[in-house]
Parts: C-alpha cells; structure tokens; sequence
C-alpha cells in the first residue's frame, strides 16, 4: 500500500527523483527496475496467510500492486503531500474508479462546465446508466454560492485545476471550503498542472486524479494515470455507507469481518479502489508503462518550466497578431483568471493555451494544414509543440448547448506548448497565418 506521508521531508525537487525508492532494496540498481512478472513466489504458507490478511505488506499479484507501480505511485503521493495513492492504466481510468467508489449505489456529482470532452460525455452517456447524475455547476466562479447547489445525494464537487481547453483557472481553496461545510469531498483532475505547478491538497482538496499519459510522463509514450488521497476527510460519515462495509475478505485473525477505513484508516479511498475496482475491473498499469513515468518524473520541473515559459511567449505572440480573435492564458494580464494565477501558480501557468481564429472555417483549417512543426493531435503535455482544433476533435463530443456552457467557441484552436526553441514554433504559426489569410 501507498503512504505518502511516511517518506522523508526533502525537496521537490529532490522527491522528483529520489522518492519512493531505495536502491538497496533492488539489488543497489540506481533507476528503479522494470519488474516484469505477472505473480511473486510466497516464502511459506505463514507468509501468505499474512499477505492475504493484510498483516504483512508485499506483492500478491500485478493486477493489484506490482514493485515498480509501487515506485511511481509513492513518488507522485510524496510530491502532492497525500497520504495514498493508486496507479492505474488510463487518466479516465482515474476518473471512473473515483466516480464508482464515490457514488457507488447512486448519487450526484457537482462538476464544474470546465472540463475535458472525454470527461463530460461519459459524465452524460455512461454514469447516469449507473444510478450516477450529474449536475454542472453555475456558480463555480462564485463559491460563496456553491453550497444552493449542493443537494443531500451530493457525493462530491468535481473540477480540474486548470481546465482544457480554456486554462479556467478556479478559487480551489474557497471550493474546498464550501464542499467540506456539506460534509462532501472535493475531487480535482490536476492533470495540466501535474504537482509542480500545483498541489490540490494543500488548498483543500480530498481527492486527486491524474492523466499521467499527459505532463506527469511528458515525452507522449504512455497511457497511465492515479488517484490520490489527501488522508483527512472522513470516509466513515452516513453519506458514504459503502466506506463502512465490512468485507470477509478484511477479517481479522479470529475472523471479524472489517471495513476498509478499520484496516486502512490514512488512505481508505485509494485501497478501495485498489481491491474492489482495480481488483475486479482491471485497469492495471503495466510496469514498462510505470517505468516510463517514473523516468518522465525526473524531468518534470525543467519540463514544465520551459513550456510555461514557451506558453507565455506563445500567448503574447497571438495576442498581438492580427489574425487572432483572442487568447486564454492565464499569465496573460488582461486574462480573467490572472489574479488567481498570480496567487497560486508561482511557478507558471503550464504549456496549454487557446486562442480564437479570426476568419472562415476553410481559412480555419488551411492554417492547420499548413502547420510543419506542431504535432496536429489530441494529447496535451508532450515534450513535442501540439496544435488542435479542440471544438470539432477533444471536444466534439459535446453539443452546441455544452460548448456554449463550457465556453468553447467553435474557433478555439488549442496548443500544448513543448520544449523547442520559442522562435521556431512562432515562425511555424507566421507562415501557417499567412497561407490561411492571403
């Protein structure tokens, strides 16, 4: 089991690179080894009577923990300051097993109009199938106000950090606040801004979800993603019943049954989802996918310093250009969301922005295929400058009444800004520009 908490104190920077392992426990290797096998050998019956009843932490079988997820899933709980965490094969993934464990039975989910296409439709296609609702927000711009939305089959209030494709920048703290006041969770996809450029816990947050195909890895060549707990809000209220179950499977030695807060009370959320859905469902992260992260980790800080930094470059050349509409970036000053950019995001707004194209929908789509250097596809937080129409690809899921509520006209044009040279990737809109509007 995950517990972040139980690491030493060092560094971000530090944590980045060294946390969640120690090399005299894998042989003195010094990058964390790829531990290739499906199930691990018991040393005697006394020993897998004490896996089996959570006596003894240890590895059963991959499905459910595995050394090297082990690894990924310590260093991301070490560097958002959580007390559990769970990796698993896909960012929704992440998303669907909170969902479940959340609002297992049926309920309500509070999300913010802010939010991933992928996200918003299963939110309409799927979960309603499964007793879950969910309501859209109208005041997640005004907390203060929030609470006239929560009703008492609320499970939680679900928001990302900084939204896609609009870099939506929200008040987390004062969220958090209202949540906590109705005896409910609050959930943050903190997928763009990856810990180094915010930490969801410390302003509140219960639980937080990870793409860690996106910025967390960085370099396009994974799917995976987490759910992580802060360890302090209380699973065992009589909103969530599902929390004080007591499974046979969590006995003690003399056989009482037990719930999973009993057996695991710093993180009882991310081990629910880890033995029931994980279990069960099977999204398991394979270790290769989790050694790629890990190694992602190592770079993240430089990575996302610089493509926040090729962001803001990015941003002001669009802002001033003549075939631009307007720009949504939160650095920027005329941005609505400086002011809570100023506050929390001290090390930057991250790689992702949008902009409205000024002109046709032929000119629209000449400008994109005219692109040489942008990769022209849907992922975000890659290594590599990407570029795409996200109204009609990411977000084409959503409805003409959705993208209005979510603020996405069907000229945003979004860019997940990489690491190359800022003049190169100016020079590759310049001439795309000029081909669409000659």
């Amino acid at each position: 089991m995950t517990n972040g908490t139980q690491l030493p104190a060092y560094h971000f920077d530090t944590q980045r690179v060294r946390a969640g392992y120690e090399p005299t426990e894998h042989n003195n290797a010094v990058s964390p080894p790829i531990y290739q096998s499906t199930a691990y050998d018991f040393k005697d019956v006394e020993h897998a009577r004490n896996l089996f009843s959570f006596q003894e932490a240890g590895n059963l079988y991959t499905r459910v923990g595995n050394p090297t997820v082990a690894v990924l899933e310590q260093r991301v709980a070490a560097l958002d300051g959580a007390a559990g965490a769970v990796a698993l094969a896909s960012g929704m993934a992440a998303i669907s097993y909170t969902l479940l464990n959340l609002a297992e039975g049926g309920g309500r989910i509070l999300a913010s109009p802010y939010l991933y296409g992928g996200s918003a439709d299963s939110f309409k296609k799927v979960y309603p199938k499964l007793g879950i609702q969910f309501d859209y927000a109208k005041n997640i711009l005004n907390p203060e106000k929030l609470a006239e939305e929560i009703t008492p089959d609320t499970k939680a209030v679900f928001i990302e950090s900084i939204s896609n494709p609009n870099t939506v920048l929200l008040d987390v703290d004062a969220i958090a606040k209202a949540a906590h006041e109705q005896g409910i969770p609050l959930v943050v996809d903190n997928t763009i801004a990856t810990p180094y450029l915010f930490n969801p816990i410390a302003h509140g947050a219960d639980i937080v979800i990870y793409s860690a195909t996106k910025g967390l890895n960085g370099h396009g060549n994974i799917i995976g993603g987490l759910v992580l707990e802060s360890g302090s809000f209380n699973w065992e209220s009589e909103k969530f019943p599902q929390f004080s179950e007591k499974y046979y499977t969590l006995r003690e030695s003399n056989g009482n049954h037990r719930s999973f807060p009993e057996v695991f009370p710093d993180f009882p959320f991310t081990t629910r989802i880890r033995f029931n859905y994980l279990n069960y469902f099977g999204a398991a992260i394979g270790p290769f996918d989790a050694y790629l992260a890990i190694i992602g980790l190592e770079t993240l800080s430089e990575r996302l310093t610089k493509q926040s930094q090729n962001a803001v470059t990015l941003a002001e050349y669009l802002n001033a250009h003549e075939s631009v509409e307007w720009v949504r970036y939160p650095a920027l000053e005329d941005s609505p969301h400086h002011t809570l950019y100023q506050r929390d995001f001290k090390n930057g707004a991250g790689g992702i922005l949008s902009f409205g194209f000024k002109g046709t929908q032929e000119q629209r789509e000449i400008f994109l295929n005219a692109i040489r250097l942008f990769h022209y596809h849907v992922n975000i937080g890659d290594a590599r400058s990407l570029i795409v129409n996200s109204p009609q690809t990411t977000h084409g899921e959503l409805e003409a009444d959705e993208k209005a509520a979510a603020d996405i006209p069907e000229n945003l044009i979004r860019i997940s800004a990489g690491l190359e040279d800022p003049a190169d990737l100016i020079a590759d809109l310049e001439q795309a520009f000029q081909k669409a509007t000659k």
